[in-house]
């Protein structure tokens, strides 16, 4: 598979089927986002992989109302950095871009595995942090739900989330977001 494909074949599907997490297969992931590109290489962002049954089961405690399907991964991928840790240029903490894309990158190695690799909004980084034992200077970025696509939807998806199982949200069309020369949005 090349990049592209991975790229047209990622989905955020919500209805997951439970899978086996090696230590393999978590290398595999983080070595990906070990190769993601960052200000000056300083690879700000920290992962905790959460697989034990026991660690899992504490996590369903941080999704927010709505979320309730991610309680069905078989691994979350919890990105995380400090403001410290990458360049601050101005107003401009790199540490956000950084680990979006070492995310992008961990996302497109589990997409050409033949895995979901949602990453998800809705959790609250309090609780987070007190579940894994992150101290307060590190910001979590974002919760990767990882799991296999399931045949069956999900009992708990609500109709707007059974409708993006069933066909991919619309896109932006490109006039939308891309602009030549000077920034040109439509009224």
């Amino acid at each position: 598979m090349d990049v592209i494909e991975a790229i047209k074949r990622r989905r955020a599907y919500r209805s997951l089927e439970p899978i086996e997490i090696s230590d393999d297969l978590i290398f595999e992931l983080a070595q990906a986002a070990q190769l993601a590109p960052s200000c000056f290489n300083n690879q700000p962002w920290r992962l905790v992989f959460v697989r034990s049954r026991e660690m899992l089961a504490a996590m369903k405690g941080v999704f927010s109302r709505g979320n309730e399907w991610a309680y069905a991964a078989s691994l979350i991928v919890v990105v995380t950095s400090r403001r410290e840790d990458d360049c601050i240029i101005g107003e401009r903490e790199y540490h956000h871009f950084d680990c979006g894309l070492a995310a992008a990158f961990l996302i497109l190695r589990a997409t050409e595995l033949d895995l979901v690799a949602h990453p998800i909004a809705g959790y609250s980084p309090k609780k987070v942090r007190q579940i894994l034992g992150l101290p307060d200077d590190y910001q979590v970025h974002t919760l990767i739900i990882v799991g296999r696509k399931a045949e069956s939807l999900s009992p708990v998806l609500s109709d707007k989330q059974i409708a993006w199982e069933k066909e991919r949200p619309e896109r932006l069309p490109l006039n939308k977001f891309v602009f030549i020369d000077r920034f040109a949005p439509e009224k």
